[in-house]
């Protein structure tokens, strides 16, 4: 059993800790959100005052940001952590947030010899709660192999992409790969629908044709095809469109600062900005799928 301090209960942090508390180990958690709080209560983990609170004599501080500066501010801030973690606490931030900050703040941390590592998770919410994420780490390899011990009980699959911000890197790449992945089988599927085909049969030939994709098979976009998905309970309940958004404009800072061509993840993001200015920000990503709705005339 470990003692893990957990900040960041959100739809996906709060199944995390729950998962944690299922494996054995005692969790301290804090979030500003009070509802939150008390779901991660009823679980079994003990709600803290504060993030320092939380992180108070534990062996892992674990934390599930929404963005870089959430991560500098409980880290590096005035009262951040940094200024009272002991060297024997391994952090693990499993925000998604850009590889500079990630290097920032693994850097500062580790000029306190405190271990640190990023390990971004991809799996959505039903993943989170059903402990089978994927864990994509970037740090020492000792951190990461300590890390296992609790991320096993979260996740299925835990890599290890490189350096401290490496993970940050392999995570914005597969999210930019599965948020053009949505737009191409939302497109297909509307194409055919505008055309009168039923949806779950061209599911079904796609699924078992060269278009077969995750989009396609696990999370269909369209509602009605498969149950226990987003788009068959209004989009809720999954991978909002604003953080996709974010995830894809990380992607694109990324893809400037070195160079690469991404044109097909540009487009992606442009589409997916502005179905948020549209209202549509709080949706799950799939929701997208609305967005190329046929305009028959």
């Amino acid at each position: 059993m470990a003692n893990v301090g957990f900040i960041g209960l959100g739809n996906m942090g709060g199944p995390m800790a729950a998962n944690l508390v299922k494996g054995g180990h005692q969790v301290n958690v804090f979030d500003l959100a009070e509802a939150a709080l008390q779901a991660a209560k009823d679980a079994g983990c003990r709600v803290a005052s504060s993030a320092n609170e939380a992180a108070h004599g534990v062996d892992f501080v674990i934390t599930m940001l929404p963005a870089d500066k959430h991560v500098e501010s409980v880290y590096l801030g005035d009262n951040g952590l940094i200024h009272e973690l002991p060297s024997s606490t391994l952090v693990i931030d499993c925000s998604t947030i850009s590889a500079e900050t990630a290097r920032k703040v693994g850097q500062a941390l580790a000029a306190e010899n405190i271990s640190f590592i990023d390990a971004p998770v991809s799996g959505g919410v039903g993943g989170a709660k059903a402990g089978t994420l994927t864990f994509i780490c970037g740090g020492e390899t000792a951190a990461v192999e300590r890390a296992r011990y609790v991320l096993q009980h979260m996740g299925k699959n835990i890599f290890r992409a490189g350096d401290t911000g490496a993970g940050q890197v392999a995570k914005i790449c597969n999210n930019m790969l599965l948020s053009v992945l949505m737009v191409g089988t939302s497109e297909a599927l509307q194409l055919g629908i505008a055309h009168g085909l039923d949806p779950k049969v061209l599911s079904e030939i796609m699924s078992k044709s060269s278009g077969s994709n995750w989009t396609l098979d696990v999370y269909n976009p369209c509602p009605g095809v498969m149950d226990n998905v987003p788009s068959s309970n209004g989009y809720q309940g999954g991978f909002l469109v604003d953080l996709m958004s974010k995830d894809l404009g990380l992607a694109q800072q990324a893809a400037l600062a070195s160079g690469a061509a991404t044109p097909m993840g540009g487009l992606t993001h442009n589409l997916y900005r502005s179905w948020s200015q549209l209202g549509h920000g709080r949706e799950d990503f799939s929701s997208i799928f609305n967005f190329v709705k046929a305009n028959k005339k």
